[in-house]
């Protein structure tokens, strides 16, 4: 095997690598998507709530 090959299969390999880490990130965002939307919607009204403070 000359060196080549070698770069070859250390890119073949890093490439499905990153598609594996990829897929598990993409799974994981998609998991949590519902509570970070409830929780950003949450903080949007608490700041909105702030803004205004009593007495504005």
């Amino acid at each position: 095997m000359n060196a080549e090959n070698k770069n070859l299969i250390v890119t073949i390999l890093a490439i499905i690598g990153g598609l594996v880490v990829l897929g598990w990130v993409l799974r994981v965002t998609f998991a949590l998507i519902g509570p970070l939307l409830l929780i950003a919607v949450a903080v949007g009204i608490y700041l909105l709530f702030v803004k205004k403070g009593p007495g504005r």
